[in-house]
């Protein structure tokens, strides 16, 4: 099954990147986005531009938020043990 990503993040550099809602809110959780907008859901990264950011299969991480990164490296690993 593929997953729609319907939430747009907006980055200090003008990129944008779709990602999942369930990965947008977990980082609005985290204080990695703020909510900008809901049709589509839109924010913007609220981190400054010398921090160091990641990205593994089209998710942006905060290398600052060592939880979403081990949650994003778990769900990969267990797409491959399938």
């Amino acid at each position: 099954m593929r997953v729609k990503k319907t939430a747009l993040i907006v980055c200090n550099n003008a990129k944008e990147y779709w990602v999942t809602q369930k990965q947008f809110w977990s980082m609005v959780r985290e204080g990695v986005v703020v909510q900008t907008g809901d049709q589509p859901l839109t924010g913007r990264f609220r981190g400054r531009d010398d921090q160091l950011l990641i990205m593994i299969s089209h998710t942006i991480l905060n290398k600052a938020t060592p939880h979403h990164t081990a949650e994003v490296l778990q769900t990969l690993r267990a797409r491959k043990n399938r």
